[in-house]
């Protein structure tokens, strides 16, 4: 697979969004922990990448 191409579709069209649920580190409960960026095909809408949006929220 060509990283800039889906690997469903061979679509190269990309886009990217949130769903606003955040990602909480397991030993913070209170935490407000940060959000889930999605890389997804423009084509077809197959998710090619989850990221976190500030990993920095994590560090202990």
């Amino acid at each position: 697979m060509n990283k800039n191409e889906c690997p469903k579709c061979n679509g190269t069209e990309f886009g990217e969004g949130t769903d606003f649920m955040a990602v909480k580190p397991l030993d913070k409960k209170l935490s407000v922990g940060s959000n889930k960026i999605l890389t997804f095909c423009l084509n077809c809408g197959e998710v090619v990448s989850t990221r976190i949006e500030d990993p920095g929220k994590f560090r202990k």
